[in-house]
This record gives structure tokens, C-alpha cells and sequence, in this order.
């Protein structure tokens, strides 16, 4: 039996553990890395940046080698063996998520492209290793349609599969209680993967996750309509990987457009540290107009992002996945941890209301998140766009979790 411990306790227990306990990972993967930063994390991308309009890339960064912050610190607090990188243990206690009693009986939804054949078993050797509750299909917890809610499904695509399995793990990790119900759709193009979110809501889910992004086109604001527009369903979309700039569907009014956070054990009340991770992405959208309840005053139209949670992968989340040749557990960063992490915190707050925006339940509840005031992901004018900074700032949003109440309304 695994013992479980309070927020407190945990908080103390990774405290305790310090940045001096940081675990080498070996090196792993020949091909080229795409992101690195001053802890000499390298990663490669689970899916191939897209050099087509209007197909998206997914945005899960999978460590290949460095020195990730400490496991030691996930085993400390749960008195189990763990496996790298951040745990539910964890993330439940950086973000004060009651996620022992909250959540039973909402699904949180992930749409995705391509499919993955080990999602099931994978997602049952996740929580089986943190002793959370078994999540089956047979036991009703888990469910995968393809992207118009059949059970025909799309082609596998190990890349996709990593994604997949981080969405997951992230779901399972903040929201232990929650049902989860995963939309692939037949490829990464807007098209279908806005059909998945069609379906997705039509299947009932009011918390729908994104994990992927592309450039912004003239199109958007008719995929806004098409896709994005459900009053009182929580749709969280990953603000990218590739530092200060903007992508789409992040940009869209209708959604919350998650960015990124390095998350660290520090021996302050919280028990945590979170600065703005140089990934992140932000900024003003080419496109979109401005939602009413987004107030700063440096861009004319929809700016990204609103709200963060850790993505560095260098403060990584362990992820167990199989499929296209995986050994099991790995460590990943991106927003695309980010994005279902933020789509289970709205499914722990309860049931959005009939006809809201959810997206600007946080700006109503800004004193209930952890304002993130240090780190850039890039130069821009005006500064608050790339910078970390008291109140609203781009790459982080209004800040972090700090209980479920700033996703209620």
C-alpha cells in the first residue's frame, strides 16, 4: 500500500528534498535536440513542427538527456518508488488541487490526432505505479472514439501516442476521480481536429483539452465559429513550445490558452517555486478580436496567454508510454502538460454554468491564483507580452493554481 499524505505534508516533503537531489537522466535519442535551457535539459519534439497552414503540431517535448529536478523529492513525498519527474503527489500539492474527493462523475476530454493502440493499458500502468483508481472502459472511467464519436479509429502515430499518453497521465494526475473520454481525430488538420471537439462536447464532456498549435491564418476566426464557440465548456488549448510568439487554436477567444511555468520545490509557505519557462508561448493575436473580459492595454486583439501551469521540461512530468517502440516511463515537458492539467483543475471547480465563457472565470479570480513575477520567454514591446511580471503577463497568463477557485462560474 502506498501512504497518502496531506497538502501540507507533501508540500514539506518535497521542500525537503531540494534541487541538490536532481536525478541524472541518461542520454538517450540521436536525433537533433529542439530545446535546452540552463539546466541542460535536451528534448526532441513528440510530432514534427508543421510547415503547412492549418495542420497542427502537437506539443509535448520528450527529454532526451540532462539533469531533471528531483525525483527524489516525488519519493519522498509518497513513500513509493517513482519513476523521473513530477508525479500527482506533486502537482496536487504545488497546485492545492482537492483532488482526493473532487471530480467524481465529470469527464475531462483530450482530442488528439491519430491514435493510440496502448492508451488503455498505458493509462493503467500510470495509475497503478501512483495508486490512483483504476480507470477502464470496462469500469466506465475511460473511453476512445475516433472523431465522430464511432469506434472506428484513426491510424496509429507513435509521436501522436506520446501526446496522448501525457494528456493522460496530467488528467489522471490533477484529477484522480474524473472520467476520461479521448477524441482522435483522423489527422492533425484544424478540420478534424475541430470535429473532434465537436464531438467531444456533443458527447457531453465540459472540459475539453488541446494540446497542439499552428500558425495563425485568415481561417481562424471562421474556426472559432465552427469549433470552438460552446458557452459553458471548458476548452484549454496550449499556448506552444517555441517561445514568444503566437499560434492558433491558443489565440481563439473562446478558449483558455494555457502557457508555461518551471515548477521547483523551494522552502517557502507554498513549499514551491514557478517562474515563466523561456518555451512558453505568447503574445498578440494576428487575428482574433479581443474578449471583453481580457484587459490589458498592449495589444488590440486576443492575447495569449491566460493562465499556466508547469511545462518546463526541465521541471518535467513523468509520463509512462509504449507505443512506436517507448520504454515505458519518460519525462516530457511543453505546454501540452500544461493544457490537461488546466482542463482537470476546471472539471475539480464543478460544472461551468449554463451559457458562460470560462475562459474569463480566472480574470473574475485573480487573488485565487499563484502570480508568477520572474523568467521571459524572448524580447518584445511591451515587455509584459514576453516577461514575467506582477498581475497579467503573457507567457504565464494571471498565474498558476492555487485551489480551484479562480475555474468557478
Amino acid at each position: 500500500m502506498r501512504r497518502t499524505l496531506s497538502p501540507t505534508a507533501v508540500s514539506a516533503a518535497l521542500a525537503a528534498a531540494a534541487l541538490a537531489l536532481a536525478t541524472p537522466l541518461a542520454q538517450a535519442a540521436t536525433s537533433p535536440s529542439v530545446a535546452a535551457n540552463a539546466a541542460h535539459v535536451t528534448t526532441v519534439r513528440s510530432c514534427a513542427a508543421s510547415t503547412h497552414r492549418d495542420v497542427m503540431a502537437c506539443q509535448a517535448l520528450k527529454v532526451t538527456g540532462g539533469t531533471l529536478a528531483p525525483a527524489a523529492a516525488e519519493r519522498t513525498a509518497t513513500g513509493a518508488a517513482a519513476p523521473s519527474g513530477l508525479g500527482p503527489s506533486s502537482l496536487q500539492s504545488a497546485y492545492k488541487l482537492p483532488s482526493a474527493t473532487a471530480g467524481s462523475g465529470r469527464t475531462v476530454a483530450i482530442v488528439d490526432a491519430y491514435d493510440d493502440p496502448n492508451a488503455a493499458s498505458d493509462l493503467a500502468a500510470y495509475r497503478s505505479q501512483y495508486g490512483l483508481p483504476a480507470c477502464t472502459t470496462a469500469n466506465g472511467c475511460f473511453k476512445k472514439v475516433g472523431q465522430t464519436g464511432t469506434s472506428t479509429l484513426p491510424s496509429a502515430n507513435a509521436g501522436w501516442a506520446e501526446e496522448i499518453s501525457l494528456d493522460l497521465d496530467m488528467v489522471s494526475a490533477a484529477c484522480p476521480n474524473c472520467k476520461i473520454l479521448l477524441v482522435e481525430a483522423k489527422s492533425s488538420s484544424m478540420a478534424n481536429l475541430g470535429t473532434a471537439v465537436n464531438t467531444a462536447v456533443s458527447l457531453g464532456a465540459k472540459y475539453v483539452s488541446n494540446s497542439y498549435g499552428g500558425g495563425e491564418s485568415s481561417s481562424d476566426t471562421s474556426y472559432d465559429t465552427q469549433y470552438f464557440n460552446h458557452p459553458g465548456v471548458a476548452i484549454t488549448v496550449s499556448s506552444g513550445d517555441g517561445g514568444y510568439g503566437v499560434e492558433y487554436p491558443a489565440s481563439s477567444r473562446y478558449v483558455t490558452a494555457v502557457g508555461g511555468t518551471s515548477l521547483k520545490p523551494a522552502s517557502t509557505s507554498r513549499g514551491w517555486s514557478e517562474s515563466v519557462w523561456s518555451g512558453a508561448g505568447s503574445g498578440c493575436s494576428a487575428y482574433d478580436a479581443k474578449p471583453s473580459w481580457q484587459k490589458d492595454t498592449g495589444c488590440a486583439r486576443r492575447t495569449v496567454a491566460d493562465v499556466s501551469a508547469v511545462a518546463d521540461p526541465a521541471t518535467g512530468v513523468a509520463v509512462y508510454d509504449t507505443y512506436g517502440g517507448d520504454p515505458g516511463w519518460e519525462v516530457f515537458g511543453g505546454t501540452s502538460a500544461s493544457s490537461p492539467l488546466i482542463a482537470a483543475v476546471y472539471a475539480l471547480a464543478g460544472t461551468p454554468s449554463s451559457g458562460s465563457t470560462p475562459a474569463s472565470f480566472p480574470y473574475a479570480h485573480t487573488g485565487s491564483l499563484n502570480d508568477v513575477t520572474s523568467g521571459s520567454n524572448g524580447s518584445c514591446s511591451p515587455s509584459y507580452l514576453c516577461t514575467g511580471a506582477g498581475g497579467y503577463d503573457g507567457p504565464s497568463g494571471l498565474g498558476t493554481p492555487n485551489g480551484t477557485a479562480a475555474f468557478t462560474g
